[in-house]
């Protein structure tokens, strides 16, 4: 008999954690050895608990969980954290991968589906649930029709201000950025002044207008 997978569950929706956590009860080889309802509670049970696996909400109040995988991985980079979330973002999910986790999964999969992820990173794979392979293809496709525009039209700028020149030719205010591009509003507005200023215009609606003309911000006016 193999030593069971230690597992942490960190979800802010008490009725969900508990949940998910029932289900693992007659899991042989899994053991649930705690719960967190917060980033920052999620930090200090790693620390106490030394789980295996972390199943680590994306959307949390106080800290989300990406910050927290970061934080986690810090001190205890051997631990294993799949993130869970209920929408397939591509910008959460690169977020989620830039911060170590080595899973991802939807929050309405099925318990099949969870445990295979955690058994797949627990034998040290990268399993990223199905529907996430779309999401890859389209992100690489997107990142490339960027590079494309930036070699061509604007070479001035760097890539996280195309990034952001992107989402304002999408119509994003900066609220909306920063939370997309997991960065503060404040950043946000820094690279807006900088990207009006390389561009030479005095708005955003000159912004967009130069950003369209050069392909930018197709993905959610085509939809």
């Amino acid at each position: 008999m193999t030593d069971k997978i230690r597992l942490l569950i960190v979800d802010d929706h008490t009725l969900f954690r508990e949940g998910l956590s029932s289900i693992f009860h007659s899991v042989e080889d899994v053991e649930v050895v705690g719960e967190a309802a917060s980033g920052i509670e999620a930090i200090k049970k790693s620390q106490e608990l030394m789980p295996d696996v972390i199943l680590m909400d994306i959307q949390m109040d106080d800290m989300n969980g990406i910050e927290a995988t970061k934080q986690i991985l810090e001190t205890l980079p051997d631990t294993r954290i799949i993130m869970l979330t209920m929408l397939e973002e591509s910008d959460s999910l690169f977020a989620a991968m830039s911060a170590g986790a080595k899973g991802y999964v939807l929050k309405g999969a099925d318990k099949d589906d969870v445990l295979k992820t955690i058994r797949a990173v627990m034998n040290g794979d990268v399993l990223f649930g199905q529907g996430i392979a779309t999401q890859i293809t389209n992100f690489f496709q997107n990142i490339g029709d960027i590079i494309v525009t930036q070699n061509s039209s604007f070479e001035e700028l760097t890539e996280r201000e195309l990034e952001v020149l992107n989402l304002i030719a999408q119509g994003l205010n900066n609220h909306e950025i920063a939370q997309k591009l997991h960065i503060a509003s404040k950043t946000v507005s820094n690279h807006v002044s900088n990207i009006f200023n390389k561009l030479q215009v005095t708005d955003r609606a000159q912004a967009i207008i130069k950003a369209r003309e050069a392909g930018l911000g197709k993905d959610k006016r085509e939809k």
